[in-house]
């Protein structure tokens, strides 16, 4: 079996492990700071938050922002990008995504930027969102911007792992491309984001036992943050893996199906390798029969969600979640697995 997602855990996240069970501090304490100050140092971020995993880390970065009524996101991405929107009494307002990036179209957003308050997009896949537009776009009308990169740790957009946005999140679920099994992490250059955060992860305490406001327990876990501190050491080397694995891959079967686009202005790290084939049934069939995982991310756009019951009109979202098929690229894919894909993917299409 070739599985679609494989986290790689090797002796140093097991002794990483034992450290901290031995330890027995396992809660929040100075694994939970050494991984936040790594994390802001690698992501070229004054501060971050580690929370209890990247939904977490979306609901607090919305309500730091106050009472926002209206917030921007991409039709087609994972539902807790809207969800964290609605969990804070917000209105998620769906637009549509470029054909080929997969992420917000800029043009789609500037038609309804004035009414919003927040805008969310997303890094989807691996691959930045226009950042350069987007910032235009809202920095011109007042409007603050949440990155979802949950997908998309070590990307870079004209070199820089900052977006200069106002707050970003990442993930650190099993399926990313690094793992504190779950987890997640908010990331920020504004102090006041950053304590209101800290506040609200942890029941609003500024001390033990005084609160400021009613908070959560968004906290995360010393074994998290211990796994967190050794695969964030290897980081840079999985994804120089990845990128390689989907270049290979590009090259077998780019005459066949649309392989993934990556803007030159960004690094794009391959957190999936998603193609588009209007033979997609018969591709999935196959891909099963021969024990290769994938993964068709996503089947709807959010917008036709009963959680969400939007009635927009999103054409390319919707032609997207027909076509789309992942394919696994991971660290643990070997070139002899690459060819058993591609020759599936050639088969089939």
């Amino acid at each position: 079996m070739i599985p679609i997602a494989k986290p790689v855990i090797g002796n140093e996240e097991i002794n990483a492990v034992i450290s901290v069970l031995e330890s027995g501090m396992l809660a929040h304490g100075k694994f939970v700071e050494q991984f936040e100050a790594s994390l802001k140092d690698y992501c070229g971020y004054k501060y971050a938050i580690a929370v209890s995993n990247g939904t977490a880390a979306l609901h607090l970065s919305v309500l730091s922002l106050g009472k926002n009524k209206k917030i921007a996101v991409p039709d087609f991405t994972f539902g807790a990008t809207a969800s964290s929107v609605k969990l804070s009494g917000g209105e998620p307002v769906f637009v549509d995504v470029d054909k080929k990036t997969f992420n917000i179209d800029p043009a789609q957003l500037e038609k309804v930027i004035t009414s919003m308050d927040v805008a969310m997009p997303v890094s989807l896949f691996g691959q930045p969102y226009d950042v350069d537009e987007i910032n235009k776009i809202c920095s011109e009308n007042g409007v603050k911007i949440i990155s979802d990169n949950a997908q998309s740790i070590g990307a870079e957009w004209n070199g820089k792992r900052n977006f200069n946005d106002d707050i970003a999140i990442l993930s650190f679920y099993p399926t990313k491309n690094i793992t504190t099994t779950e987890g997640g992490a908010i990331l920020t250059d504004d102090k006041n984001v950053a304590e209101t955060c800290a506040l609200l992860r942890n029941h609003g305490q500024k001390e033990r036992y005084s609160y400021e406001f009613p908070g959560y327990n968004y906290r995360m876990t010393e074994l998290e943050a211990a796994i967190g501190l050794a695969q964030l050491k290897k980081l840079d080397s999985f994804i120089e893996t990845r990128t390689k694995n989907a270049k290979i891959l590009s090259e077998l079967i780019g005459k066949h199906v649309e392989i993934p686009f990556a803007d030159k202005r960004c690094k794009h790290v391959y957190n999936q390798f998603t193609i588009k084939t209007d033979k997609r049934d018969m591709l999935a069939k196959n891909l099963k029969s021969n024990e290769i995982g994938y993964g068709i991310y996503y089947p709807s756009p959010l917008h036709s969600q009963k959680a969400f019951n939007s009635h927009v009109k999103c054409p390319v979202a919707e032609a997207l979640c027909k076509k789309v098929i992942s394919l696994p690229i991971h660290p643990s894919v070997t070139e002899e697995d690459l060819n058993k894909i591609a020759d599936v993917v050639k088969k089939s299409v």
